[in-house]
């Protein structure tokens, strides 16, 4: 189990999964809250199975990715699954923006929702670097991927077997 929560002392890591994680919060709690203006989970799945054309279960499996994998970054907990889960969300994200170009609408001269995915593309990268660190320093990851000593009875019993 420590295999899964293994990651390096250094910041660079933190940096990136504390970013994609405030600034995924937000998105995640207006799709499945209802805050800041969303429209809340049953709303949103209706948007994405209705108008976006997403199977059900994926939609709902999005849902879940965007509330929680934000929390796990933030807290450094999972931090490479969380990281995997984004990296598929904005994946599907491009799928649905790859029609309007690279570029994001900056200015708001373009109707809504044509917006490009180069945005899509700067999330992977961060995401990609917890992937391949783990969560960094200051993470629960650090604290539960550290190898414990082992007892001297528990060795002993180890050599036997």
């Amino acid at each position: 189990m420590s295999r899964l929560f293994r990651t390096t002392p250094t910041p660079l890591p933190t940096l990136a999964r504390v970013a994609v994680g405030l600034i995924l919060f937000p998105h995640g709690a207006q799709h499945v809250l209802g805050w800041f203006g969303g429209y809340g989970f049953h709303g949103t799945l209706g948007w994405m199975t209705g108008t976006l054309g997403f199977p059900a279960v994926l939609a709902v499996l999005a849902l879940v990715t965007e509330i929680t994998a934000p929390v796990a970054l933030i807290l450094g907990l999972g931090g490479r699954v969380a990281a995997i889960g984004v990296i598929g969300l904005m994946l599907g994200a491009i799928s649905t923006h790859l029609a309007n170009g690279f570029f994001m609408n900056w200015f708001g001269s373009l109707p809504a929702g044509s917006e490009g995915f180069e945005y899509h593309l700067l999330v992977i990268a961060l995401a990609g670097v917890v992937v391949l660190g783990g969560s960094g320093a200051w993470s629960l990851d650090q604290l539960l991927g550290r190898e414990r000593p082992i007892a001297p009875v528990t060795r002993a019993i180890r050599a036997a077997a």
